[in-house]
C-alpha cells in the first residue's frame, strides 16, 4: 500500500511547476521581468526550467551573475536591451554566454554603458583582452586606493604618537615641578621648625 502511494506521488512530480520568481510575470514558457527596476542585487537567482523566453529589458542591470542561464535547457532567447551594462570583469559571463548563441543579431542592442572607452560597443563582440584591461585598471585603482588609505592611516598614527609623546613630556615636567615644589615646601617647614627651636632655646638662656 505504501509503495502504491509513493508511486502515485512520483507520478505527479512531473506536473509540479516551480513558482514564478518575484517580481516577474510568467506563463508556461515566458518569464517577463522587464521594467522591474532590477539590479544585480535583486535579480532572481533562478528561473523556471521550462522558460523558453526571458525578458530582462529596461532594468538597471550592469552584469549577469555567473551561471544564471546555464541550467535552462529550454531557453531560446533572453531580451537584455535597455540596461546600463558595465563592461568590466563582471561582464565576462554574459559575454561568454552571448558568444555561444546561434543568432547574435538578437543581441546587437546589448551594448556597454561604461567604461568610457568601451561605451557603445556590443558586449558579444568584445575581446577578452579589452575586458581584462578594464580588470587590471580596476585592480590598479583598488591598489592605489588601498595604498592611499594605508598612507592616511600611518599619517594619523604618526600624529597620535607625536601627541602621546608631547603629552608624556608635559606630564613629566608637571610631575617634576610638583616634586620640586613639594621639596621646597618640606625644606621651608623644616627650616621653620629649626628656627623656632633655636628661638625658644635663646629665650630660656636669657631667663637664667
Amino acid at each position: 500500500m505504501n509503495s502504491g502511494i509513493l508511486l502515485s506521488l512520483l507520478g505527479f512530480l512531473p506536473l509540479v511547476t516551480p513558482i514564478c520568481p518575484v517580481p516577474c510575470k510568467c506563463t508556461t514558457n515566458i518569464t517577463d521581468c522587464s521594467s522591474k527596476n532590477l539590479t544585480v542585487e535583486n535579480l532572481p537567482v533562478a528561473f523556471r526550467p521550462s522558460a523558453e523566453v526571458i525578458h530582462l529589458g529596461s532594468n538597471r542591470l550592469t552584469s549577469i551573475p555567473n551561471g544564471l542561464f546555464d541550467n535552462l535547457r529550454s531557453l531560446q532567447v533572453v531580451y537584455l536591451q535597455g540596461n546600463p551594462w558595465e563592461c568590466t570583469c563582471d561582464i565576462l559571463y554574459l559575454r561568454s554566454w552571448l558568444q555561444w548563441q546561434q543568432n547574435r543579431s538578437l543581441y546587437r542592442d546589448v551594448r556597454c554603458s561604461s567604461p568610457e572607452h568601451l561605451r557603445g560597443r556590443i558586449v558579444a563582440y568584445l575581446t577578452e583582452d579589452e575586458i581584462i584591461s578594464t580588470c587590471q585598471h580596476w585592480y590598479c585603482s583598488l591598489a592605489l586606493l588601498s595604498q592611499l588609505s594605508l598612507f592616511i592611516l600611518l599619517f594619523l598614527q604618526g600624529i597620535l604618537v607625536i601627541f602621546i609623546i608631547v603629552y608624556l613630556q608635559k606630564f613629566r615636567r608637571m610631575t617634576a615641578e610638583v616634586r620640586s615644589t613639594t621639596r621646597e615646601l618640606d625644606h621651608q617647614d623644616v627650616s621653620g621648625y629649626a628656627g623656632s627651636g633655636e628661638t625658644e632655646g635663646d629665650s630660656k638662656l636669657f631667663e637664667y
